[in-house]
């Protein structure tokens, strides 16, 4: 899998023994556009690379809407990072946006991989870090920016989403009714 091990080549340095070693701890899947890879209540017992597709994340309000709170394509994890580091129960559902290969690793092999390749250890503090300083900036701009600006800043930062993504889960991920989204979209075009 050479888009996995030119992933982790930009944060670690590995030989091909090794990522192959390495590689032995995740099983790959196929998974099938809106096919669910975790849901609320279940235990989170992987956690997901994906090597080609999208995945999202998302919860139900009390209103019963879908409220999408992130999404993974090509070369992003996924997971309940809270809820598989402690085995515990998750209140999200993981679901593939579209047709999705993905690599899966479970608690129990991640615990082995990091005594076998303790610099995956720094790997992943590498990742989380890189996440959590996405999610700190996602957090200022939904306070700092209108609605419309945050709308705009991210088509601007991630055009490919919105070619790619269905305009009601870009919604979902924004804090919008789709009808509201079509109505800044139809405001930008005029």
């Amino acid at each position: 899998m050479e888009t996995f091990k030119a992933h982790l080549d930009k944060f670690i340095t590995i030989n091909d023994e090794e990522f192959a070693s390495i590689f032995s701890f995740f099983q790959i899947l196929k998974v099938k556009k809106k096919e669910n890879l975790m849901l609320e209540g279940d235990v989170c017992k992987c956690k997901y690379f994906v090597l080609e597709g999208c995945l999202r994340k998302f919860f139900v309000n009390e209103k019963g809407v879908e409220q999408t709170t992130e999404f993974a394509i090509e070369n992003w994890w996924m997971s309940d990072t809270f809820a598989f580091e402690k085995q515990m129960k998750t209140s999200f559902n993981i679901q593939s946006v579209e047709n999705s290969s993905i690599l899966a690793i479970d608690f129990q092999s991640q615990e082995l991989l990091f005594e076998k390749h303790p610099i995956m250890e720094r790997y992943f503090r590498m990742v989380y870090q890189t996440a959590y300083a996405a999610a700190e900036k996602r957090i200022r701009y939904i306070y700092e920016m209108t609605k419309e600006e945050y709308y705009v800043h991210f088509s601007t930062l991630y055009p490919w989403f919105i070619q790619r993504i269905p305009q009601y889960l870009i919604a979902s991920f924004l804090g919008f009714t789709p009808e509201y989204l079509s109505e800044i979209r139809a405001k930008l075009r005029s």
